[in-house]
This record gives structure tokens, C-alpha cells and sequence, in this order.
């Protein structure tokens, strides 16, 4: 979906769990010839994910009831070619966002179209 919408000259931001370098490699080989893509890596220790964890996954996961759970059950291989990268134990949810969208603007995605 994403690389139908960038090569129409859109922009897709997408949010998966994307824990395998060569899955990652090969969407970016996908993507990057129709069109921009931009990997961002949001870091978060998995003691930080157990506490933020709303619905009781990550317990669920370390009791087993709940398998092949990324962080826990699943390795998460860290992306080794990411453009940006984000702590957020050091950086709130805002402070990232504008971090992403001055990157936008600074590589011409978004922002006054250029005369």
C-alpha cells in the first residue's frame, strides 16, 4: 500500500513492528525507487514497553501465554541503516514528532513548495 501511494507522490507513514533487518531491507528496496522512504527507529527499553503497556501484552508474553512475542519470545534485530533514531525514555512523543517533521522539511517531503 504504502509503495501504490508514494509513487503516485504521496506520502505514507506507517507504524509496523518491523523487527527483521531483511524485511525492513526489502520494503526499502520496494519503496526507494518510487519514492522516498525514510526509516525511523523509536527506541524503547522493553522494561519502559511493560510499564507503558496498556493491555497486559508484554505480561502476557513473559507468562508464555502469548507466543513468538516480539522483545520477549522474538528477537528485534536494531535497524542498522535508519535515518532517524529516538530514545523515548530521553524524548516525549511531541519532541519526536517535530524532530520527524524538521527532517521532512529539511529533505524537501514537506513544507513551501519550492519557485
Amino acid at each position: 500500500m504504502a509503495s501504490e501511494i508514494t509513487k503516485n507522490g504521496g506520502i505514507a507513514i506507517c507504524a509496523p513492528i518491523a523487527p527483521y533487518e531483511r524485511i525492513r531491507r526489502e520494503v526499502r528496496e520496494m519503496i526507494a525507487p518510487r519514492g522516498g522512504y525514510i526509516l525511523v527507529h523509536v527506541s524503547t527499553p522493553v522494561e519502559v514497553c511493560e510499564q507503558r503497556d496498556r493491555k497486559g501484552l508484554f505480561a502476557k508474553a513473559s507468562k508464555g501465554i502469548i507466543k513468538q512475542f516480539t522483545g520477549i519470545s522474538d528477537p528485534y534485530e536494531e535497524p542498522a541503516d535508519a535515518d532517524m533514531a529516538f530514545g523515548t525514555t530521553d524524548l516525549s512523543p511531541e519532541e519526536c514528532v517535530q524532530e520527524i517533521i524538521l527532517f521532512l522539511e529539511k529533505e524537501g517531503y514537506i513544507g513551501p513548495e519550492k519557485q
